[in-house]
C-alpha cells in the first residue's frame, strides 16, 4: 500500500471529486461519517466531547463530526478558534448545519480557553490538517499547549495539528499530543517515524472512497505492508517436494559466550521452512548446537572461541546468514572479507558482521550488488551511514545507502523500514514493544535466511520475513504479554504466524 504526500492527497481529493462528479462538501461528509464511526468504537456518550476547530477544512471536518455525534446522543461543545470571518467556505456551510443543541464558542484570545477535566470530557482536535506548511504559533499555539497540558484524552482528525505530513516540523511549532489519530484513507508518512510517537499516539485509518485509479497511478517511494500484501508471497508446498526443494542455508554465528545467538537464528531458520541448515560455529559451540538444534548440521571452526575460516564446499549452500554473536576478532573480520570477495551466494548480514563492515570502507566496496540484505538496529545503522539529524534524514540516508551499494536494508524498529536498491522504502505494520528484548534480531536473521534459501527474491524475503517476525511477536504477546516476552517466544509462534497468513 502506498503512502501519499500531502500534495498527492490533495490531488487525490480533487480527482475523486472530478471522477464522481461530487462537491467537496460531500467528500467532507464522507470523512466525517468515517471518523465518527471510528470514534464511537472508542468513546461512549457518557463523556462530554469538546471539539476544537480551526479556520480551514480540517475545522470543517470537526463541525461535521460535531453534528453527527450530537445526532448519536453525544453531548458536544464546539470551540471555533480564530477570526470567524476568515474561515473556508466548507467550514461556513458546516457551521450553519450545526443543530441548535450543539453549544459553540469562538476563541479569539487565550483567556477564553475552557477548563478541561480529564475523565469528564474528551477532546477532538480539528485545528489543522495535512495542508499545514508553516509553524503553528500565536493563539493556535496557545490552544495546542492548553490541550496538551489539560490531561484530557485527545483524538486528532486526520493528523495531529501542527505536525507536518511528510517533512521535518520546525522546532518552534506547537504540535498536538494526541492519544489517538484517525486518518483518512491512508496513513501519513509522519506516523511511521519514532520521533512522532508522542504526537500521533495510536493511529487508525478509515476509508472515505478516494479514487482508487488515482492512488494506483500515483508515484511514491514510500509504502507500508499489510497482511493482504504478504499473503500473496507465501508459497504452498508441492506434494512431491523434498528437503532439497527448500534450499540449504548456512548460518555463520556465535562466539564463546554468545552461542545463544546461533541457537536462536538456527531455530528460527528451521521454523521458517529451510530444507537443510548447516551452522558454522567455533569449536566451543559444537556440543551446544548439536544438543539445542538437533535438526541442523554443525561445522566446527578450527578456532575454539570464534569464527576464523569459511567452510569448505561453499557452493553447496543457497544462502549465507552471518553475524549474530560472532564478535569482532581479527580472524573473524578476515573471514567476513573473504566471504564478500569470493562467494557468489546471497548474504544476510546482521549484528557484529554489520559493525565490522561499517568500520571498513574496503569491505563496503566489496559488497556484491543485489545479493546482500542488512538487518541493523538503529545504532548499527548509524555505524553504517553516520549520524543523522532526525528520522526524515535517516530515511534519506537509508535510500542513499541502498542505492549506492545495491543492497537491501531492514532497519529494525516499531515500524521496520525496508530499503531497496531502487530507493523504495516499505514500512512494516506488525510487531510490538515486547519484542524490544535481546535475541529477537537473531530470530529475524534466521527467518530471512530461510526464505532466501527457498528461492524467494531478496525483496520478498525481506517483506515476508519482517512481517511474519512481527506477527509471531504479536501472537506471542496476546498470550504472554509484552513485558514477559522473550525471543524464544517469537520462534514458538512462527508456525501460527505462517498458518495465519496462509488461512486468512
Amino acid at each position: 500500500m502506498k503512502i501519499l504526500s500531502a500534495a498527492q492527497t490533495r490531488n487525490a481529493d480533487a480527482a475523486t471529486l472530478q471522477f464522481e462528479d461530487i462537491d467537496s462538501l460531500e467528500l467532507m461528509e464522507r470523512a466525517a461519517r468515517a471518523f465518527a464511526g471510528c470514534f464511537e468504537n472508542k468513546f461512549t456518550p457518557a463523556q462530554q466531547v469538546h471539539i476544537f476547530c480551526g479556520p480551514g477544512n480540517n475545522g470543517g471536518d470537526g463541525l461535521a463530526v460535531a453534528r453527527l455525534l450530537s445526532q448519536r446522543a453525544y453531548h458536544v461543545k464546539v470551540f471555533i478558534v480564530g477570526d470567524p470571518e476568515k474561515t473556508s467556505p466548507d467550514h461556513q456551510v458546516n457551521l450553519q448545519r450545526l443543530p441548535e443543541q450543539v453549544q459553540r464558542q469562538t476563541i479569539v484570545s487565550a483567556s477564553e480557553l475552557p477548563a478541561l477535566q480529564p475523565g469528564h470530557c474528551v477532546v477532538i482536535d480539528a485545528l489543522f490538517g495535512t495542508g499545514l506548511n508553516r509553524p503553528v504559533t500565536g493563539l493556535f499555539a496557545d490552544v495546542i499547549k492548553h490541550l496538551n497540558n489539560s490531561g484530557a484524552c485527545i483524538t486528532s482528525i486526520d493528523i495531529p495539528s501542527g505536525l507536518y505530513t511528510d517533512s521535518q516540523t520546525p522546532e518552534e511549532s506547537a504540535i498536538v499530543q494526541a492519544s489517538y489519530t484517525i486518518s483518512f484513507e491512508l496513513p501519513k508518512l509522519a506516523f511511521f517515524l519514532p520521533q512522532h510517537e508522542r504526537y500521533v499516539g495510536e493511529w487508525h485509518t478509515v476509508p472515505i472512497g478516494l479514487s482508487p485509479a488515482f492512488i494506483a497511478q500515483a508515484s511514491s517511494n514510500y509504502n507500508f505492508t499489510t497482511a493482504a500484501d504478504v499473503q500473496k508471497l507465501v508459497r504452498p508446498r508441492r506434494k512431491f517436494s523434498h528437503k532439497g526443494s527448500y534450499g540449504h542455508a548456512l548460518l555463520m554465528c556465535g562466539a564463546f559466550g554468545k552461542m545463544g545467538a546461533a541457537v536462536l537464528a538456527a531455530r528460527a531458520c528451521l521454523r521458517s521452512g529451510a530444507g537443510l541448515l548447516t551452522i558454522h560455529a567455533p569449536t566451543a559451540g559444537y556440543p551446544i548446537l548439536q544438543t539445542a538444534v538437533p535438526e541442523a548440521m554443525t561445522l566446527a571452526d578450527k578456532h575454539r572461541k570464534h569464527i576464523s575460516e569459511l567452510p569448505e564446499e561453499m557452493e553447496k549452500f543457497n544462502v549465507v546468514g552471518i553475524g549474530p554473536g560472532i564478535g569482532k576478532d581479527k580472524d573473524t573480520k578476515t573471514t567476513l572479507g573473504q566471504l564478500l570477495a569470493t562467494s557468489s551466494l546471497p548474504i544476510v548480514i546482521d549484528a557484529d558482521a554489520i559493525n565490522i563492515i561499517a568500520s571498513s570502507d574496503r569491505l563496503k566496496a566489496q559488497l556484491p550488488k543485489n545479493r546482500v540484505i542488512f538487518t541493523p538496529h538503529p545504532k548499527e545503522f548509524e555505524h553504517l551511514v553516520g549520524k543523522t539529524k532526525n528520522d526524515y534524514d535517516r530515511l534519506e540516508h537509508l535510500k542513499e545507502f541502498c542505492q549506492t551499494y545495491g543492497c537491501y536494508v531492514c532497519l529494525k524498529g516499531s515500524h521496520t523500514a525496508i530499503g531497496t536498491p531502487e530507493g523504495n522504502i516499505y514500512f512494516n505494520t506488525t510487531g510490538n514493544a515486547g519484542m524490544a528484548t535481546g535475541g529477537t534480531g537473531d530470530v529475524l536473521t534466521g527467518i530471512i535466511t530461510a526464505l532466501v534459501a527457498q528461492n524467494y527474491s531478496l525483496e520478498d524475503a525481506c517483506l515476508l520475513g519482517v512481517f511474519v517476525h512481527g506477527l509471531a511477536g504479536d501472537l506471542a504477546a496476546q498470550q504472554i504479554g509484552e513485558i514477559s516476552l522473550i525471543a524464544s517466544d517469537v520462534i514458538d509462534y512462527l508456525p501460527q504466524a505462517f498458518m495465519t497468513l496462509r488461512n486468512s
